[in-house]
Parts: structure tokens; C-alpha cells; sequence
């Protein structure tokens, strides 16, 4: 599944509650930095600690460098090298940074990321250094882990007297043809006024049952003090 930018970002904005925005913010924070250790290790021509007859240098600490972004300000660690220096053509072309990487992680949020998606991000920040696949597959992975656990984690810490609901179309490339697709949202209120993203679900369209489906899982994940049975 591709979502078109503009509908990448029109979701990162129905994510701006604490939670969901501290969300992208960790994951854009730990895809870039997997991302500039790959491009490291490329230019060292080894991982760290491995023998390799290809290794040109030696891996000697890190220095913190921080990225402001619209999600938050980015805390990443450049790897320093003990002959010759190294940044992360990753970082250069600022002025393409959030779209780009947002749209891997709404992209991943709503339906998983893919491979290419990451090939397309690194292109679109502007490094030839190529990234091997394995790299590549490894951090898709380990996005997809971190993502689906605040998809379907437990919603029984808190009562929500409040839930609203919303729903929006978008393009989206499925089976190699762009088709309309129905993103429906689900934004838990407590007691006290505060604001959680409690649901998010990808569907054809917004027929009764696919809004019986979404709700009867936010149920199963514990949510309570809802207007449905």
C-alpha cells in the first residue's frame, strides 16, 4: 500500500494528540538512526567489530547531533571514525527530511512498511551510498515491530468517557492499481480532558461492517466506557 504525500501527512496531523506525536517521533527518531549506522558501516566496509579484508577505518565513539523536525526535535548520534570523517548524506538535504520520512511512517503505521518504501526514502534524502537489502529488510522489520505493538496495544489503563470518531478517503496504490481506501480513526477523551489515539484501520470503504469490526477491536483492547455493545 502507497498513500499519496498529501495523504500521509493529512494523517500525521489526526496523530498530533501527546501520544500518537511522541509515537512518530520515536520511530522517525530510530529510522534515522538505523539508517545512518547502515551508511556507516558502508564507508567503514565492515559492521562493528568484524574482520573483514574490506574495512577501511575503525569505528571510535559518536557525537550527538539533534534535528528539528515537525514531529519534535530528533536526538540522533553521528559514529565517529578514527581516520577520516564521516556525516550521513541522510542529514544534507534538510528541506526534504519530513516528507519523506513521514511518509514512510504513516505509511507503516496504517499498513505496514515495505522495502521499498525505505529505498525510497533513502533516495529521496539523497544517499548513493547503497544500503545493502539486508539493511534495509532488517529495519522494516524491526519498524514493524515497534509500530504494531502501539497499534494493538492494551487500552485498559484508562477510562474514556469520550470517544470520537473519524474518517477520512485516500489514494492508495494496492495490487499495483490506485484505489480509494477508507482510513477511519478513533481519538479516546478521559475524564480530565485528555487526548489519546486509541485506533486506527485501513478498509475499502465505510460500510456497517467494517465500523463493527474497528470498534469490536478497540473493545477487545480493553477500551471501556463506550456507547456500544
Amino acid at each position: 500500500m502507497a498513500l499519496s504525500q498529501h495523504d500521509l501527512l493529512r494523517l500525521l496531523e489526526s496523530l498530533r494528540s501527546a501520544d500518537g506525536l511522541e509515537l512518530v517521533r520515536e520511530v522517525a527518531e530510530r529510522l534515522l538512526q538505523e539508517l545512518i549506522e547502515a551508511e556507516a558501516t558502508t564507508k567503514i566496509g565492515a559492521e562493528w567489530g568484524e574482520h573483514s579484508e574490506t574495512r577501511t577505518t575503525w569505528r571510535n565513539g559518536h557525537r550527538e547531533k539533534t534535528v528539528t523536525t515537525q514531529a519534535g526535535d530528533l536526538e540522533l548520534a553521528i559514529p565517529k571514525l578514527r581516520a577520516g570523517s564521516f556525516f550521513p548524506s541522510l542529514l544534507e538535504r534538510r528541506r526534504r527530511i519530513d516528507q519523506a520520512l513521514y511518509a514512510v511512517i504513516m505509511e507503516a503505521y496504517v499498513h505496514g512498511v515495505s522495502t521499498r518504501s525505505v529505498d525510497d526514502l533513502v533516495k529521496a534524502l539523497g544517499s548513493d551510498t547503497g544500503i545493502s537489502k539486508s539493511e534495509v529488510s532488517r529495519i522494516c522489520a524491526e519498524l514493524d515491530d515497534q509500530l504494531d505493538a502501539f497499534r494493538t496495544r492494551p487500552l485498559d489503563h484508562i477510562r474514556f468517557p469520550y470517544l470520537f470518531l473519524d474518517a477520512t478517503y485516500v489514494k492508495a496504490r494496492v495490487d499495483h492499481r490506485i484505489v480509494s481506501q477508507a482510513v477511519v480513526i478513533a481519538t479516546g477523551v478521559t475524564q480530565d480532558g485528555g487526548r489519546e489515539v486509541v485506533g486506527v484501520m485501513v478498509g475499502d470503504s465505510e460500510t456497517e461492517a467494517f465500523w463493527t469490526q474497528f470498534l469490536r477491536h478497540l473493545r477487545e483492547r480493553g477500551l471501556s466506557a463506550m456507547p456500544f455493545g
